[in-house]
């Protein structure tokens, strides 16, 4: 008992997952498995993407490894994923023969069509890893981020790996947990994590837009916010997208044309000045703000279908052309 108090006492002090307050269900729950030392082979940590997992999952983990007091190179060395005793697997594409994470494609600036996915040479590489002695820890660790991305065949490699390790802590990411196959589910220990609430995200979004003086963006702060779920990671990202779309296409869009040569000329400019998957991301900010401002089941109906027609065979400015000839349309016949 008097140990479980001095570990409460140095868990409080230490403030260990001070910086993710924002989720007090899965930090309840994590902070009792520390002070009990009961902690499970597996766990699912599910909820919405990017509301705090990843920085609550390398939290955890230092709470294993540091035990009783604080030491900034692990932190360090976990949050730069430097850590040689832990294992950080996210969905790849194939890009020349290599796998490519989506963050360093972005980087890259490559696009896909094929989907991101974890895959089977992955999870073998985590038996790989996992097989060979540790280096600095009792254990080792692995996170697999988006984990209902997986593969069948790498679904049933990652069962006989949890079902086969030993000294071994898996942390599975997850936003679509119905999607893992039960016999995964079963073997994990699920941790709860909620969406932020409309006050939170507002602090979130003034820290994250301090350098932004324009009142531009601030204009359109709750529709972004809306946009984005109660997920501080997928705000970050449409503040990000947002300030990379002019500001000219976006007023004439959310105006929408008056005539069907403004139409295509709108068609025009959005063609020439944004990439792919900057166009589907706008699909998806128009369809808030018309929802916001009038609830028209027209319109957002409509930016479902250019969404999907941009994710075909189909030119992104014809099917812009289309779409925009068709709600001009619409609005005349209001």
């Amino acid at each position: 008992m008097q140990k479980e108090k001095l570990m409460r006492k140095i868990l409080t002090d230490n403030s260990l997952f001070e910086e993710v307050y924002y989720q007090p269900i899965a930090i309840n729950i994590l902070t009792e498995i520390l002070i009990s030392n009961k902690v499970a082979p597996a766990y699912i940590f599910s909820g919405p993407k990017g509301v705090g997992q990843k920085e609550v999952a390398l939290r955890f983990l230092e709470g294993i490894l540091t035990k009783d007091c604080y030491e900034p190179n692990i932190r360090k060395r976990l949050e730069s994923l430097n850590h040689p005793d832990m294992l950080w697997v996210e969905p790849t594409y194939t890009y020349q023969g290599k796998l490519i994470t989506q963050k360093a494609a972005k980087e890259k600036d490559i696009s896909f069509s094929s989907k991101c996915q974890i895959r089977l040479d992955q999870v073998r590489n985590i038996k790989n890893v996992i097989g060979n002695q540790t280096i600095e820890s009792k254990l080792s660790m692995v996170v697999i981020e988006d984990s209902e991305l997986m593969n069948e065949p790498a679904s049933n490699a990652l069962l006989k790996a949890l079902e086969d390790s030993k000294n071994v802590i898996f942390i599975l990411i997850s936003s679509r947990p119905e999607k893992l196959i039960s016999t995964i589910k079963s073997r994990c220990q699920k941790i709860p994590f909620k969406p932020l609430n409309i006050d939170l995200m507002s602090k979130y979004f003034a820290s994250n837009s301090k350098e932004l003086s324009s009142s531009y963006i601030n204009d359109n702060k709750i529709y972004l916010i809306n946009l984005s779920n109660g997920s501080p990671e997928l705000l970050r990202i449409n503040i990000d997208n947002f300030l990379e779309v002019p500001c000219k296409i976006l007023d004439d869009l959310k105006a929408l044309p008056v005539n069907y040569l403004e139409a295509l000329n709108i068609a025009k400019e959005i063609a020439e000045n944004l990439k792919i998957d900057q166009q589907i991301w706008l699909t998806n900010f128009l369809q808030q703000y018309f929802w916001s401002q009038e609830t028209n089941f027209y319109i957002v109906k409509r930016l479902d279908a250019l969404r999907y027609s941009l994710t075909t065979s189909i030119q992104p400015r014809i099917a812009w052309e289309v779409a925009l000839i068709e709600l001009t349309k619409q609005q005349h016949n209001r």
